[in-house]
């Protein structure tokens, strides 16, 4: 078995691990490297879409390998790119739905299957559904855009206007077939004349020849549907994805501990590996912590945590419950608690409201999908200023400008988020700030000092990833005969830890066993 860490070697994301043997090759994530993007790119400066791979290619943001897809190589780049290896790809297994693991796939080439739990899938469709086009193509999962020369040279790629959308053949972790309605339904497309999505085979693991034997196993992350596997060839190698113990879903992660004893390589990720953590905040912590301020609260509250995670909404829909407020979400919020439902059978948005935006007009998915199924879901903001102590609304620093017709009497803020990784997000919390100390919120997750700086505060929010010593634990106890590294900034901690038994690669670096 031939395994190679084309990204994500020494950073926290960016992951794009191959594994190859006897001509079958898998990856597993293929995820985009926010720590490289950051060094050309920033929120409103991204890669140019008309040029296809072109820029990511040549800032080195892509593996050199022939793998791509033919529509998104403009004609100047074709000869590069075919000179530079085409490995073995059956599929792409994918962990879980978060972009540095995942917003890169929608570049790999058309006939490269993506494997994924039902909930990551769902999760990835509702993205595409909901993006708007976006300024990169990492939205473009399951299906998406053909690409076509716009100008005689084929130096300008546009996407093609009378094309349907082509998908890409999904293998589930498990079979699901109520699902397959929602999967190759694009909203809009009822319309004779509108684009539809041209649906494409959908297998589970266990009907599909993948060239390995492969076993997926839920476990616990800040996303729901986050899975690991394990994979049999010649050796058997066990990949964690992203994983913790102290959500509410620990208990799966300990089920997949269990069998990857016997696994002979064991690929984890190590985010937390190079920091002095003296607390373990569990999503209990989290859950105790926010309601005792919200149950002293005055006027309206508003909470404010990650996108898509849905654990953490509903803990703030029991706490709403308990404070006997209602929890208020957004109409895209309400779109993925949808796509939710259509795999799992389970009505998140039973209980919620949805917060009713002033806009021109309404997107297809929100139109067509949440106020055609929900629309008695939906609250004004007129209403809301009303009775401001009646509510919790799930608002982040984007939706602020949406405060001025609510018009907040003062209130609560509860950031339950992560930390600030970068000045550009320093200055984001500086004008978080700014709004909530015009509205007069009692802020409560972080605050500003004399410096213009964020500081945050422990016990609202719980990380989605291992901590190190629960690592240290879990290693121990499986104890594989080799241990790679991967979604790290200190993959030496493994090697001081466990020697040669580490076997620390960097981007590129091939091992085989």
């Amino acid at each position: 078995m031939k395994i190679v860490i084309y990204d994500g070697a020494n950073t926290i994301g960016g992951s794009k691990i191959h594994v190859e043997e006897c001509n079958n090759g898998l990856f597993l994530d293929f995820g985009m490297n926010f720590a490289k993007y950051s060094l050309y790119y920033e929120e409103f400066m991204s890669e140019r879409t008309a040029r296809g791979i072109y820029d990511l290619w040549h800032l080195n943001l892509l593996p050199k390998l022939n793998i791509y897809r033919r529509d998104l190589i403009p004609r100047d780049l074709v000869n590069e790119v075919t000179r530079y290896p085409k490995v073995p790809a059956n599929a792409v297994l994918i962990s879980h739905a978060h972009l540095d693991h995942v917003g890169n796939v929608a570049l790999l080439d058309e006939n490269i299957s993506i494997v994924g739990s039902p909930t990551t899938i769902a999760i990835l469709k509702a993205l595409n559904d909901t993006s708007g086009g976006g300024s990169h193509f990492g939205m473009e999962i399951p299906y998406y855009k053909v690409k076509k020369n716009k100008d005689s040279e084929g130096y300008i790629l546009e996407a093609d206007k009378k094309s349907h959308y082509p998908s890409r053949k999904v293998i589930l972790s498990e079979a699901i077939s109520s699902f397959h309605d929602f999967l190759f339904y694009r909203p809009g497309q009822e319309s004779p004349k509108a684009k539809k999505i041209i649906p494409s085979d959908v297998k589970s693991l266990n009907d599909e020849d993948l060239g390995f034997e492969i076993k997926a196993f839920s476990v616990d992350h800040s996303i729901y549907g986050a899975t690991a596997y394990i994979i049999e060839g010649d050796v058997s190698l066990a990949y964690t994805g992203d994983f913790r113990l102290h959500g509410k879903s620990g208990n799966e992660t300990r089920k997949f501990i269990r069998e990857a004893k016997n696994a002979s390589i064991l690929i984890t990720e190590g985010t937390r590996t190079g920091r002095e953590e003296h607390e373990n905040v569990s999503e209990q912590e989290v859950y105790e912590n926010a309601l005792k301020i919200v149950e002293e609260a005055k006027g309206l509250v508003i909470g404010d945590f990650s996108a898509r995670n849905f654990e953490r909404l509903e803990s703030f829909k029991e706490i709403a419950e308990k404070t006997e407020r209602e929890l208020i979400v957004t109409a895209k919020d309400a779109y993925f608690l949808h796509a939710l439902k259509m795999v799992e059978g389970v009505d998140r948005l039973k209980g919620l409201r949805i917060y009713g935006n002033f806009k021109a007009s309404q997107q297809k998915w929100e139109e067509l999908v949440v106020w055609s199924n929900y629309a008695e879901y939906y609250i004004s903001p007129f209403e809301i200023r009303k009775n401001q102590e009646d509510y919790i609304l799930c608002f982040s620093f984007y939706d602020m400008p949406h405060l001025l017709d609510v018009m907040p009497n003062g209130g609560t803020y509860i950031y339950s988020s992560s930390e600030a990784f970068g000045e550009e997000q320093e200055f984001s919390f500086l004008r978080l700030w700014n709004w909530l100390q015009y509205f007069g919120f009692e802020v409560h997750g972080f605050r500003i000092n004399g410096y213009g700086k964020p500081i945050f505060e422990k016990g609202l929010h719980a990380s989605g990833h291992i901590s190190r010593e629960e690592l240290r634990g879990i290693i121990d106890e499986v104890n594989p005969d080799y241990i790679i590294p991967v979604h790290t900034e200190n993959p030496m901690w493994f090697r001081n830890n466990w020697g040669e038994k580490a076997v620390v690669l960097r981007n590129g670096e091939s091992w085989e066993v």
